[in-house]
């Protein structure tokens, strides 16, 4: 007979579970924010800055959460993803041209993502870089192509524990603590190009356009997939947007400490070594193992932790950016759209996934710097947010649109707060580039 101490521990147990069930597109998404271009963005940050940034993982938080809470709250309520609605409501000129920087800038990362994948996986295999290219790009076509929406869904929710390579990794060396506490919490600012240019790249690498549609169509395909539709319409309930705000909420707040994390380990390990920049996102890892001296094999340790949090998150995060990339254009295209539609529903909406992966994938043959290829997209995707967010925003308030769903008036400060800061950012470096 079971004692009260085991049913206990089997309620705590499902409880754990059930909690981990509710978790679906805000984790992933939160997840994918972390993708090889984004660890390769925090670790030149603490490289070349020391904890001087470190604050901006905190005040970006409030930020990111409310971002992403409207762009879910828009797919679940209209049933459709943000390019449908932008194209419905406003000018599909500039839905076009918003659309446009979204696919370059989300191709680029595709490169550099694939390439850092590469590069990591040859701090544990043998292989050539030409031939691990192309084996990660043809595995992540595979999957996302020809798995079923739900299988793969529970993929992408697994690999998201990559995230604790880091939080790991960062125990692994000693830190000052008292001076992490004052750098999380006090900004610094420095008004020249190199430290503006970087503080974009952290905007824009953490709150990007590509994480805005995917998120909004994913909450459109877990509909879907759990046949909550009544005559063509979702059925949305305050309890459906009470577990999409706390799966927003816990997959952002993931991300950020992640992120916190990352510019903690660059900053100790390679700052104060005298190593100020980085050339790819696997010498991030190389940098950790001669630094714990004590315990040689603790470096390998460290290298293959950090190695296998770069390739677990960018098998999560390259199929993020072609299929965002895919909704957006499809949408825009009124093409059938979705990964829950098998290829030959879908072909347009898949021939984007599949080209903007392979052109991804060439950008690592042509000669170009795939860590300045990823630092420039990071800029990019944060000159693109700006505009998008204005129509977020816009279209998140509105009764007209939203109905009684609509976002709350706080959360509608911080989406236009979120707008402005990016926009300030851009224009100062912009102005510290030219005079």
């Amino acid at each position: 007979m079971e004692t009260k101490n085991q049913i206990r521990g089997q309620k705590s147990k499902h409880g754990r579970w059930r909690f981990f069930g509710l978790l679906g597109p805000g984790l992933t998404t939160g997840a994918a924010d972390d993708d090889p271009s984004g660890i390769a963005t925090y670790t030149q940050t603490g490289a070349k800055f020391g904890y001087g940034q470190l604050w901006t993982a905190l005040y970006m938080l409030p930020l990111m959460i409310a971002v992403q809470e409207a762009c879910a709250r828009i797919g679940m309520v209209k049933g459709k993803g943000i390019a449908a609605i932008v194209k419905e409501h406003y000018s599909k000129s500039a839905l076009y041209f918003i659309i446009g920087i979204v696919v370059v800038a989300n191709t680029i990362n595709i490169g550099a993502d694939i390439g850092a994948m590469a590069s990591a996986a040859q701090l544990l295999l043998p292989l050539p870089f030409a031939i691990l290219t192309l084996f990660i790009t043809g595995f992540i076509l595979v999957l996302e192509i020809f798995l079923s929406y739900r299988t793969y869904s529970r993929i992408l929710k697994w690999l998201a524990l990559s995230l604790l390579a880091y939080p790991l990794t960062l125990f692994m060396v000693s830190q000052p603590w008292q001076e992490l506490l004052k750098e999380s919490f006090v900004p610094g600012f420095r008004l020249n190009f190199d430290f503006l240019l970087i503080s974009i790249g952290l905007l824009g690498t953490t709150i990007s356009p590509y994480m805005f549609f995917w998120q909004a169509s994913q909450e459109v395909e877990e509909e879907k997939s759990r046949k909550v539709w009544n005559k063509g319409n979702p059925l949305v309930s305050i309890k459906s947007l009470r577990v999409m705000r706390l799966d927003n909420t816990v997959g952002m707040v993931i991300s950020e400490l992640a992120t916190w994390c990352i510019i903690v380990v660059a900053a100790t390990v390679l700052h104060q070594a005298g190593r100020t920049q980085i050339n790819t996102a696997a010498d991030a890892a190389r940098a950790l193992e001669p630094l714990v001296k004590t315990f040689p094999e603790a470096g390998y340790f460290a290298k293959c932790i950090f190695a296998f949090g770069i390739i677990g998150l960018g098998l999560l995060a390259v199929p993020v950016l072609s299929g965002s990339a895919a909704y957006a254009l499809a949408e825009s295209m009124d093409w059938k759209s979705g990964l829950n539609l098998k290829f030959r529903k879908a072909h347009g909406f898949y021939g984007v996934i599949t080209v903007a992966t392979i052109f991804g994938l060439m950008i690592n043959f042509v000669g170009i710097d795939p860590m300045q290829a990823l630092i420039y997209a990071a800029v990019l995707n944060g000159i693109a947010a700006v505009p998008l967010l204005y129509f977020i925003a816009r279209i998140a308030f509105s009764e007209k649109i939203m109905g009684v769903y609509r976002s709350s008036r706080l959360s509608n400060i911080l989406l236009w707060l979120t707008m402005a800061v990016m926009g300030i950012a851009a224009i100062g470096m912009l102005v510290a580039f030219f005079f």
